[in-house]
């Protein structure tokens, strides 16, 4: 195990040797902490800390507020530098929705946006493409956002389909359709079933299907009892080589091992729209959560747009830009919509 942690260390370092210290030390701890996850054994206890890093209640930050600010300002206080930016290129919005759109709640099922920023982002949506990106599957996030003239990207990416109507920005934008894990479909619905029976004797425990990939919330469960979910989890994960565990916000998410992700879902709709290979395009991606990194790296990449993290917290990130809450989003998406509208004539 050691050896193998230390080749999958190297490589990393091969990959990112013409990156900064940054990239390569969040690239390492991201290697080390897929291998903690996915290799279970003696090493659940690391995955528990791991499980614990990822709570906002345990953050200890290598750097004080004020100076992570400095890095990563209040997209708000930063409006008008955001605007210049973006001058005289095509925005394209990218939301997630647990924690950006809609607050973080105990219960995932009750995580309702309110009707004020569902107003807004309508609003949006007729000022700019726009997509909401998010580990639920599809049909649930859907069932949230009610809003017809999006696009929707549920599954981390892995199920993406264009706005059923109202959309002015591709006329056949209903056509969109991307799933590049159906073949998964039947393993997941598999996994999803014995994690739920698993995962029943350990009190708040809620296990999900986002159809395709699972998660196990542990939001309500108390600390003292997270080793024992790490090992019912792992015990079911081991017989699934081609399945993937990662970690967000207080869940756990059994995911397909594909080349695929938020990033590549941002990718996918760019290329869809049309933007693929334009220079005056202006991608806006914000979200809340680890997976959300994947986007912010591919905008960096590509050194078009920049990414907004939603975070209270200081932690590391690929984000140009921070806003603490979902609030504050809101307020962002409406100061948007004001300054195009202006433009507009509207």
């Amino acid at each position: 195990m050691v050896r193998f942690i230390e080749e999958n260390t190297k490589m990393v370092e091969k990959e990112t040797e013409n990156k900064s210290s940054t990239d390569v030390i969040t690239a390492k701890k991201k290697v080390l902490q897929d291998l903690i996850i996915n290799n279970g054994g003696g090493l659940v206890n690391s995955w528990v800390d791991s499980m614990r890093a990822c709570s906002p209640t345990h953050l200890k930050s290598l750097m004080k507020q004020s100076s992570w600010l400095t890095e990563h300002p209040s997209a708000l206080d930063m409006f008008e530098e955001i605007l210049h930016l973006s001058e005289g290129k095509q925005i394209v919005m990218f939301l997630d929705y647990d924690g950006t759109l809609s607050p973080i709640v105990d219960d995932p099922d009750q995580a309702f946006m309110s009707k004020k920023m569902r107003g807004t982002v309508r609003k949006l949506a007729n000022c700019f493409p726009t997509a909401i990106v998010s580990g639920r599957c599809k049909e649930k996030v859907y069932n949230f956002v009610k809003l017809t003239e999006l696009y929707y990207a549920g599954s981390h990416g892995m199920d993406i389909q264009g706005p059923e109507q109202g959309s002015k920005y591709k006329e056949d934008s209903k056509s969109i359709l991307c799933q590049p894990a159906t073949e998964f479909l039947p393993m997941i619905d598999e996994v999803y079933q014995k994690l739920t029976e698993k995962t029943s004797l350990t009190p708040g425990a809620k296990v999900e299907n986002n159809k395709f990939c699972v998660s196990v919330h542990f939001r309500r469960v108390n600390e003292k009892n997270w080793s024992d979910l790490a090992n019912q989890v792992r015990s079911v994960m081991k017989d699934y080589p081609k399945l993937r565990l990662t970690q967000g916000r207080k869940v756990l998410e059994v995911r397909p091992i594909i080349k695929w992700d938020k990033g590549k879902a941002l990718e996918f709709l760019l290329e869809s729209l049309g933007y693929g290979n334009c220079t005056d395009v202006f991608p806006l991606y914000i979200g809340d959560d680890r997976t959300d990194e994947d986007a912010f790296k591919i905008l960096k990449k590509r050194r078009q747009g920049l990414g907004i993290l939603v975070s209270k917290f200081p932690k590391e990130t690929n984000a140009s830009y921070s806003l603490q809450e979902p609030d504050e989003v809101m307020n962002f998406l409406q100061r948007l919509v004001e300054w195009k509208q202006l433009r507009s004539g509207a």
